[in-house]
């Protein structure tokens, strides 16, 4: 993906969603089926010094909708989250790491026609935090693109 496109996202999100930049995240990189979303730990650690679970939280969810707005392509678009639910498996000891998986052709073409068609449509997405090789949060979330 061209890194400028991951730049001007990340920038998009710094200035629309402030919480973003305090988070300190980055949008690391985007290969075509995945997209990974980092912060530090510094600024989202919890009083045992692993990751907040509302820093967890923010950055699965930044991370599903940085990839729907990056598939949607369309700036005018708007888009929240309808429904998440989210595991907490193992603490977080390092930089926070989401993966968001690019959904299925097949799903991914339903949502855009449905957006094109109607000015709305949802798509469910999976993100998991990934430290040391280690699956430590799931998140899905229940994305939705108004025009």
């Amino acid at each position: 993906m061209n890194d400028d496109l991951l730049r001007d996202t990340e920038r998009f999100l710094h200035e629309q969603i402030p919480l973003t930049q305090a988070m300190g995240v980055k949008l690391e990189s985007y290969d075509g089926a995945q997209l990974v979303v980092t912060a530090p730990l510094e600024p989202n650690h919890n009083h045992l010094g692993t990751a907040f679970g509302g820093s967890l939280s923010a950055l699965t969810t930044l991370a599903g909708y940085a990839m729907l707005w990056l598939q949607l392509g369309d700036r005018q678009a708007h888009i929240v989250v309808r429904e998440s639910s989210i595991r907490y498996k193992h603490p977080v000891r390092g930089t926070l790491r989401a993966v968001c998986l690019k959904p299925d052709e097949a799903e991914l073409s339903t949502f855009k026609d449905t957006f094109h068609t109607t000015g709305k449509a949802h798509l469910r997405l999976r993100v998991q935090v990934i430290h040391k090789d280690k699956i430590c949060v799931l998140y899905e979330g229940d994305f939705v693109a108004l025009r």
